[in-house]
């Protein structure tokens, strides 16, 4: 009875008209500034959720997992090495790969780039490219037609397009101790790879057996990418799989060359709970203001309500339900808010990109060239709910206070 009571008392302080406009006006501001609060660290979180979806959609599913490159040479019996490693248990696949830089030259455009060769057959089992190509250049990828697919920042750069014709410059290795000139190989150009990111702007694919022509490798590889059934446990696989191996390689993954987009994506997200707490915190501060006005305010209907048999606890509570209801109608706003944002933010940024003529992202500096979202409602629950409970604690003092007021004195000063 008593809970029900408080409960209606307090929602009846909450909804009436304010006879102090300064009282007034604080709970409105406290009410706005735990919104607020929510919905930024709603659209915060659910961008870092996004660029953690981007990171492994797009850059995870193209890169290779794990490679075993040769240490002095490169690897001649490559089959026995994609057997071997695929026997592990957590190893899906594995694939050959010959890797070498180069220079891409169309006219008097130059672009360094990584010229990797694959078997498009072998490689479509460890990675993703063939959802970033076209699936018709996919399909009439194959060796001996002296075709390039370009990632579309490099053709973008050389201002070359499907179908055009250009140069690639491999550097000679076949003497260390002179200086040679590089093997110059002319290529057409048959699809782009789009990731819009950073790969796009580095990265030439071959066919396997033209690249081990380009190189004068012979039928040996730089080296073999596996995938993996747990990206993230990427290293220890690597490991286990690197110590079943007759031959002594380089032991890589992923994390050695992207790991740093990961640690910061959750560096990130840790910061980003950590000002959660601070920003709402210090939005709840306005409620502890609203509730101590209200209490001098209310001071005669408190008086009133203890000479007619009020307990501590029940005008404690009043008052607790009174700053509960801030936290919530702010929480419950600044969620929708922000939820409406997060769905919209990758558009909404685009849309602003386009008014002031500049790209937030470039694609040749950060892995993806857009700002991605992903809501997570249970983001959205939490933030909620640490507001509701930040409000909560809020209003412990002013509560205290008013279940402290003499209704003789207030009454004896009306």
């Amino acid at each position: 009875m008593d809970v029900s009571l408080s409960f209606f008392i307090g929602k009846r302080f909450s909804q009436a008209k304010q006879r102090n406009r300064m009282v007034s006006f604080i709970s409105i501001s406290s009410i706005v500034g735990i919104a607020v609060g929510v919905a930024v660290i709603i659209v915060g979180l659910s961008a870092m959720n996004g660029f953690e979806r981007e990171l492994k959609n797009r850059v995870l599913s193209v890169i290779s997992h794990g490679e075993f490159e040769g240490v002095n040479q490169p690897i001649e019996d490559w089959q026995k090495m994609v057997a071997a490693s695929s026997k592990h248990e957590r190893v899906e696949a594995a694939a050959p790969y010959i890797r070498v830089t180069a220079l891409v030259e169309k006219g008097s455009q130059l672009k360094a780039v990584e010229v990797r060769g694959v078997d498009p057959k072998l490689e479509q089992t460890v990675s993703s490219l063939p959802s970033f190509v076209n699936q018709e250049s996919w399909q009439a990828f194959r060796a001996g037609e002296q075709q390039a697919i370009l990632g579309k920042g490099v053709a973008e750069q050389v201002n070359a397009k499907v179908g055009d014709f250009v140069t690639l410059m491999i550097p000679s290795t076949s003497d260390a101790t002179k200086v040679q000139s590089p093997r110059r190989v002319r290529v057409k150009v048959t699809g782009l790879l789009e990731l819009n990111g950073q790969i796009d702007h580095s990265l030439v694919i071959v066919p396997l057996q033209d690249a081990q022509k380009y190189v004068r490798m012979g039928d040996k590889v730089t080296g073999v990418s596996i995938k993996v059934d747990d990206v993230f446990d990427a290293p220890l696989i690597v490991r286990q799989v690197g110590n079943s191996l007759s031959e002594y390689v380089y032991l890589r993954s992923w994390k050695q060359k992207y790991g740093f987009l990961y640690r910061d994506i959750e560096l990130v997200r840790t910061i980003m709970y950590l000002v959660m707490v601070l920003v709402i915190g210090v939005a709840c501060f306005n409620i502890v203001s609203t509730l101590m006005m209200a209490v001098k305010d209310r001071s005669g209907e408190i008086a009133i309500l203890r000479t007619m048999g009020a307990s501590d606890s029940l005008i404690r509570r009043i008052f607790i339900w009174q700053g509960v209801f801030s936290g919530v109608v702010g929480s419950i706003v600044g969620g929708m808010a922000g939820a409406l944002l997060a769905v919209n933010l990758t558009p909404i940024v685009s849309a602003l990109e386009t008014l002031v003529g500049h790209q937030f992202l470039s694609g040749d500096i950060y892995f993806v060239d857009f700002l991605p979202s992903q809501l997570v409602w249970s983001d959205v629950a939490l933030v909620s709910g640490t507001a509701i409970a930040l409000s909560l604690v809020a209003t412990w003092y002013p509560a205290s206070k008013a279940s402290q007021l003499n209704p003789a004195t207030v009454l004896s000063a009306k």
